[in-house]
């Protein structure tokens, strides 16, 4: 991913208002030169001055979509429960994948409808894809035989189909 700014981050949101998206934290190592660009294919993060708020900066033919998404309370999972993140494929054990709920974009959010993904619940997929980070404990082994160009393609397409269910409103 190129490397974006806070101006171009906020302006990116299509699911809350404009003073909710100038109330957002970014990023830790935003400013610094912290954020590994080179390692990510979306921007993903949790909002440090609300926990249960993520946020995800998504590339695409449109340009960033930026998507406010609210996360669930922690809550301890069986270790024996196995789930899948839809958007990289990666098997988690646990509380390792989460739904993520985003309001949608326009009228139909302001009504309080939603829509809602599974993703892993660190938002790190762009490093489960190229093995920087592996699940703390999988019960399913899958061996695939796709490229990391391949794997990257695939995940950004299953993001891309959410974040246009959320624009669509």
């Amino acid at each position: 991913m190129d490397a974006i700014g806070e101006k171009e981050i906020r302006s990116s949101f299509v699911n809350c208002s404009k003073g909710e998206a100038s109330r957002v934290k970014m990023p830790a190592g935003l400013t610094d030169g912290g954020v590994a660009w080179d390692d990510l294919d979306f921007l993903a993060w949790t909002d440090p001055g609300a926990p249960l708020r993520a946020l995800l900066v998504v590339p695409g033919e449109r340009g960033l979509t930026g998507l406010v998404l609210r996360r669930p309370e922690a809550r301890r999972a069986s270790a024996m429960r196995s789930s899948m993140c839809q958007v990289c494929l990666t098997d988690h054990a646990g509380s390792g994948v989460a739904l993520f709920v985003a309001p949608l974009a326009g009228a139909a959010g302001r009504n309080g409808n939603t829509v809602g993904q599974y993703l892993c619940a660190d938002l790190a997929c762009s490093l489960y894809l190229r093995g920087k980070r592996q699940p703390k404990l999988r019960l399913i082994r899958r061996e695939e035989t796709l490229s990391l160009r391949e794997r990257i393609d695939r995940a950004l397409t299953n993001l891309a189909a959410f974040t246009d269910r959320v624009v669509a409103g």
